[in-house]
Parts: structure tokens; sequence; C-alpha cells
């Protein structure tokens, strides 16, 4: 067998690699989605009987709005840890896409680490928050408020993989986005 033979075969086994691993992570990054898809609907199912509720049976249920905030903070985090992934979250990158390969290169380095220090943090501190919340009950709803806090672990431990591995795949092809 030649050195190009050789190589090649090494390439193709990287590529089956990296190839499981985004199937894996867009598989996650997708459930974040779905999850947050399916919470939406039942975010305006609630406030559908919310006022159902108050204008048709004259009673208010309570439930809806302790309800409607816990969901609100689901759908949030999931999908900052979905745009990770993606990389649809909020950037200025028309500066970054103008320079040469390498300045451009450094800055998506740099912005990468910047959202792993984050998620990093926000994991740290939603753990601190969970562990401090668990027997205190949310209002009307009677859960554990960490149940508040645990969306921003999930979110912080997922945008801490997903920008590791971009960190990775860019340092293994550099030619690449």
């Amino acid at each position: 067998m030649s050195a190009y033979s050789d190589q090649s075969e090494g390439q193709s086994e990287e590529r089956v690699v990296r190839s499981a691993v985004d199937s894996v992570l867009d598989g996650i990054a997708q459930l974040c989605i779905i999850v947050s898809g399916i919470l939406l609907v039942f975010l305006i199912a609630s406030f559908g009987w919310l006022v159902f509720g108050r204008y048709v049976l004259n009673d208010t249920p309570t439930w809806v709005e302790q309800t409607s905030l816990l969901i609100v903070i689901y759908v949030t985090f999931l999908g900052a840890a979905a745009g990770v992934r993606h990389k649809s979250h909020l950037s200025i990158d028309f500066i970054r896409e103008g320079l040469p390969a390498l300045p451009r290169s450094l800055m998506r380095l740099v912005a990468d680490l910047f959202v792993v220090a984050f998620g990093v943090f926000m994991a740290w501190q939603g753990y601190i928050m969970v562990l401090d919340n668990l027997s205190r009950p949310i209002p009307m709803i009677g859960l554990s408020e960490s149940w508040r806090a645990a969306p921003m672990v999930v979110s912080g431990l997922l945008m801490v993989l997903f920008s590791v591995v971009n960190i990775v795949q860019r340092l293994v092809t550099p030619g690449e986005a």
C-alpha cells in the first residue's frame, strides 16, 4: 500500500467519525428545537385557557402565569443552545467575514471560547441555583423552584459541548468554516 492510500483511508475514517459526531449533535439540537416547539404550543393553549377562564367562566386559572414563566425559560434556554449548534445565535459577522483568513479564524476561535466560558459559568451558576432551591415550591403550581434553573444547566452544558466541537473541527480542518 502506498502512503497516499494510507492517508486517504485516515481521512475517510476521520470524515466518518466527524459525520457521526455531527449527526448526534444535530440530533440533540433538533431535540431542543422540538421540545421548544411543543412547549410553545402548550404556552399558547394555556393562554387560551386563561382567556377562556377569565372572560367566559369568570374564574381565572391562577396556575397559568407561573406555568407560562417556566415554559418561557425552557424555550429560551433550549433555543439558545440549538442556536449555538446551528451557528444562528446573535452575531455581527460582516466585519469578521470581510477580513483575511487568519484574522477571521482567530475571531471565530475567540467567539467560540467566549461561548464556552459563558456556558461553563451558566451551567455552574444554574447548578448552584438548582441545589439552593430544591425545597422551595413555585407558587400556584407546587413544583420545586429548581425546575426554573435546570434549563440553565442543560443549556450551558450544551453550549460548551457545541462550541468545543466547533473549535476542534476548525482546528482539524482549518479551511472549513
